[in-house]
């Protein structure tokens, strides 16, 4: 339970920037989400220099959404500080020649990645066409090093300026090293929030770049579904697909409550209207240990998680949910852990 006393404290410091109690579900993806005790939309430094006092004097958790594509909120909703990244300075893009021929483009952590890809291509800029594909925004991107069609944020990323909430430091740039990207992960701490990214890109013809552009659009539309998700729900295991092996165990369209594995991709789980947090988070532990029994496979949930208790039951201790018609409901086994770290894809 939050400490009372730490919320009214915060939201008298935040003033008129907080809102109480206010309904998740509309910035996920998975339209999903119970409410958070405070929000407060950031847009410029002025705001985060309020939130950043409130958190240091309050010690209340945070939880900062982007465009809330990779994340799974509990119904319970966040007890603590709900954080909606964009708009201001936060979506500002600028692209300019670097000494040595290249481009630099910056852009602010609300920059939504389709628009960043779209805008570089237009100015000649190359390596950023995969964002083209991938539902979130510049700061969620930096935190998982979201990646796709073969590359990654990694890739061309030189910098990064964080601002961590609960140290009395002003906004740090952080070097694609202290940053420490690996796949879909990152160093950064749930208190450290990415306020914009430096990436490094060629130089092409933007024809070329539209093209490249147009094709991801249509693999996406092809291959991956539509409708109320998180995009990819587990992470791909070494030399393998997380979609091939919950295909490969007759998975699609199985179902619990609310939620059912994806028909058209395997590792995307759609949420009805009316579907529960607890739904997507059984599904999803019903499908690991499936996949586990099968194939001896261990799947890493790559979707985040936000306002839950319980740890991931250990495979070696679960029985995946009895079988089922692929539409039938199944009994929730379990609850999702607890974690504060930023999605904001």
């Amino acid at each position: 339970m939050p400490d009372i006393d730490a919320v009214a404290r915060a939201a008298a410091i935040l003033g008129p920037r907080a809102e109480k109690d206010v309904a998740l579900a509309a910035f996920t993806t998975l339209r999903i989400g119970g409410p958070a005790r405070l929000l407060v939309h950031a847009q410029n430094s002025e705001d985060f220099a309020v939130v950043h006092d409130a958190v240091r004097s309050t010690g209340l958790d945070v939880l900062v959404i982007g465009q809330g594509s990779n994340l799974l909120i509990a119904d319970a909703g966040w007890p603590g500080l709900v954080i909606v990244a964009g708009g201001g300075d936060r979506d500002a893009i600028a692209i300019g020649p670097t000494d040595d021929g290249d481009l630099l483009v910056c852009a602010g952590a609300g920059v939504k990645l389709p628009v960043l890809a779209r805008r570089s291509v237009a100015e000649g800029a190359t390596g950023l066409e995969w964002m083209v594909g991938v539902p979130g925004s510049v700061g969620g991107a930096v935190r998982m090093n979201a990646g796709g069609h073969g590359s990654d944020v990694a890739t061309n990323i030189v910098s990064a300026d964080v601002v961590d909430l609960a140290a009395d430091v002003g906004v740090v740039r952080r070097s694609p090293a202290s940053l420490g990207l690996a796949y879909r992960h990152s160093a950064l701490s749930p208190t450290e929030i990415v306020i914009n990214a430096s990436f490094r890109c060629g130089v092409g013809a933007t024809a070329v770049g539209e093209e490249t552009v147009r094709e991801i659009v249509r693999w996406r539309r092809t291959h991956q579904p539509g409708g109320a998700n998180c995009g990819s729900v587990f992470t791909n295991p070494p030399g393998d697909s997380a979609g091939r092996l919950i295909d490969s165990a007759g998975l699609k369209g199985r179902r619990i409550g609310g939620a059912s594995v994806s028909d058209k991709h395997a590792n995307f789980i759609q949420a009805d209207p009316g579907a529960s947090a607890a739904d997507v988070w059984a599904l999803i532990v019903d499908v690991r240990a499936r996949v586990f029994e099968r194939f001896g496979v261990v799947l890493t949930p790559e979707v985040r998680t936000a306002g839950f208790s319980a740890e991931l039951p250990p495979l070696d201790r679960v029985a995946a949910a009895p079988d089922t018609p692929p539409n039938a409901d199944v009994p929730a086994p379990g609850e999702p852990p607890q974690t504060a770290t930023d999605p904001n894809p």
